[in-house]
């Protein structure tokens, strides 16, 4: 039997502060990753969904970053 192991996860707008980044930058960044890359969506009571990271998530996304600023022309702000 599976089971979840992700007990907690970080949403966008927390994780762009966290790291000092722009939270519509991180979001394009983040736009190509999937759920086994540790993205999620998170929804609410009357709320569009909100992007969040489990802490595996959050590695990956951390090297995203790093990929796109040495290479800015991979993603057009």
């Amino acid at each position: 039997m599976h089971v979840n192991k992700v007990h907690s996860v970080t949403t966008i707008g927390r994780v762009a502060k966290d790291l000092g980044e722009d939270e519509d930058w991180l979001s394009d960044v983040a736009t190509g990753m999937d759920p086994e890359d540790g993205l999620i969506w998170v929804y609410g009571v009357g709320e569009d969904g909100v992007m969040a990271f489990t802490d595996f998530g959050i590695e990956t996304l951390m090297e995203l970053i790093r990929m796109y600023k040495e290479n800015p022309g991979l993603l057009r702000r």
